[in-house]
């Protein structure tokens, strides 16, 4: 009886995390096909690693912000104006206020350890994926990315899509 209990609780927890898994990916994939594209500049950084094959670090321009009157959370949304283009630009943390059609939230959580500067009092966000995997050689074509695309769902949560050269034209190999 004892042996057939363990095993109804492995099975069972088995169960459960395979359905949050796959409720994660409806999600995400949810984001990828109904999402709002936002476009983020992104900040030069080293494609390589030596260990994980091909990569670029991404890291946005828009992520270094200034808090106004109460510091930031550790993790909320930021409101992001897009122009024409889909180009995101930081406005403001999103206190509730109505959104305008340009705004659009973002999910964001502060950057450890060195998230704060006494001196600045700027703060730096993670508004996502922190990097970027490409297939090996083709690393020449990704150093051209100045934008990262994500797709935004309604809530803020995002998935990166793809970079962008600075034409705002995607990256495709």
């Amino acid at each position: 009886m004892r042996k057939w209990l363990g095993m109804v609780g492995l099975w069972g927890g088995l169960a459960v995390v395979l359905v949050a898994v796959n409720l994660q990916i409806l999600e995400k994939q949810r984001a990828l096909d109904d999402g709002r594209t936002v476009l983020l500049a992104l900040r030069p950084v080293d494609p390589r690693s030596l260990m994980q094959g091909d990569y670029m670090i991404l890291r946005y321009d828009q992520t270094v912000v200034t808090p106004q009157g109460e510091p930031a959370a550790l993790d909320g949304r930021i409101v992001m104006t897009l122009d024409g283009d889909g180009v995101a630009t930081f406005r403001r943390f999103d206190d509730g206020t109505p959104l305008a059609a340009e705004e659009q939230p973002l999910r964001y959580k502060l950057r450890a350890p060195s998230g704060f500067s006494v001196a600045t009092d700027q703060v730096e966000l993670t508004i996502g994926a922190e990097s970027f995997f490409f297939q090996e050689g083709h690393g020449d074509l990704y150093a051209e990315a100045r934008y990262g695309i994500l797709k935004v769902a309604p809530d803020g949560s995002s998935v990166l899509a793809g970079l962008a050269d600075a034409e705002r034209r995607p990256i495709r190999p």
